[in-house]
């Protein structure tokens, strides 16, 4: 290898090294920035030992600052001349924050490394376009396919105008969610509950159905240490609005908010003992004592929901898979044995319907402490 071919494959490695890194950092904002995506940059320049990182930049809570602002900010003066690696394209427009292309020119950055483009109409190359008229070099597409992951709340909110959308279920080994009766059972351990808390801090919002709300009486909360400020807003579907006001949820809907979807005939006193408590009810479409699973996404994502995650009981499980709405799914699966009694895992449809559908496909397995993790994942 001559040097100029080892010089250019060294930045190549450097350039996936730097988006790796952006990545990472973007990360800190899952579940926090809606509707804004979780954004991470890097400016980084060029020292006298090689490329020395002199900004960090994430999407701050509530969606502003952006990243590549962030990271600016952070670097100052050393941003001159610089590289920046983003692994989402720099907005052009101006919202309720000037465009993040206006302040990469500012700052003099000379090269802009973008994971992907932005979906948005607002944007969609334009950023890109905009740093390449003003002679900057742009490269996309490294990091790409770890960039359309993060972003994937985002992009299915501009694109399908829906969430994306995570199940979650807890199964035995025989398939089964719950006892006879629909009695609540306790299946995995507590290593797999940490990593269901830290699904939760990284998700916008979570779902359940009523059942699950008066069998289980949840929290839903993120109860990992010094991360109870992460959880998620909290929605049940509950048509004809028997949510308790005694309940948990209820309870602490001051603390982090309840919103409930019910039917538009059932408003009444149940209603304003809940809105009373500070729960936020929505009406829903209801069709064959059914809710319009579809139309709840629509109404999330024109709320700024991105990231939703179901962890509803089989009724809802099951409503999600039917209706071909569920992007990637968690199946925590245990060595215990439920029995011929038990409560399948999804209302009216075989285990199979998710885990041998063609629509998702078996990513990942692995062990989380006595029980096993199975990711599925949209294809």
């Amino acid at each position: 290898m001559n040097a100029a071919a080892a010089r250019l494959g060294g930045a190549a490695a450097d350039d996936h090294r730097f988006m790796q890194l952006a990545l990472l950092l973007g990360r800190r904002g899952l579940g926090q920035t809606s509707p804004n995506p979780a954004v991470g940059a890097v400016v980084v320049r060029e020292g006298t030992a090689g490329p020395v990182v002199v900004g960090r930049g994430w999407t701050q809570p509530g969606g502003r600052p952006h990243a590549e602002t962030e990271a600016l900010r952070r670097a100052g003066a050393a941003a001159r001349g610089a590289t920046l690696y983003v692994t989402l394209e720099p907005c052009s427009h101006h919202g309720k924050t000037p465009p993040c292309a206006d302040a990469i020119l500012a700052a003099g950055i000379r090269r802009v490394v973008s994971a992907i483009e932005d979906p948005n109409p607002l944007v969609a190359g334009q950023g890109h376009t905009r740093l390449r008229a003003a002679e900057l070099a742009v490269d996309v597409g490294i990091g790409a396919e770890e960039a359309r992951r993060a972003h994937a709340g985002h992009i299915a909110r501009v694109r399908d105008t829906r969430p994306h959308v995570t199940l979650k279920l807890a199964i035995s080994a025989d398939g089964k969610v719950a006892l006879s009766g629909r009695r609540p059972v306790t299946i995995t351990g507590e290593d797999a509950r940490t990593r269901v808390h830290l699904m939760r801090a990284q998700s916008d919002a979570i779902l359940i159905g009523i059942g699950t709300a008066l069998s289980d009486d949840p929290a839903l909360t993120c109860r990992l240490p010094g991360m109870q400020a992460r959880s998620p807003v909290r929605i049940v579907l509950d048509g004809t609005l028997r949510l308790p006001p005694e309940s948990r949820l209820v309870r602490t809907a001051q603390e982090t908010p309840v919103w409930v979807f019910a039917g538009r005939h059932a408003a009444g006193e149940a209603e304003q003992a809940l809105r009373r408590k500070g729960v936020e009810i929505i009406d829903a479409d209801i069709w064959q004592d059914r809710m319009d699973v579809r139309a709840v996404l629509r109404e999330l994502a024109a709320r700024g929901i991105t990231r939703l995650m179901v962890e509803g009981g089989p009724i809802t499980a099951g409503a999600f898979v039917a209706a071909d709405l569920v992007d990637q799914a968690y199946l925590f699966c245990s060595e215990l044995r439920i029995g011929p009694g038990g409560i399948g895992a999804l209302e009216g449809l075989p285990l199979e319907a998710l885990t041998q559908s063609p629509r998702l496909k078996l990513v990942n397995s692995e062990p989380i402490g006595a029980d096993r993790l199975d990711y599925f994942e949209r294809v």
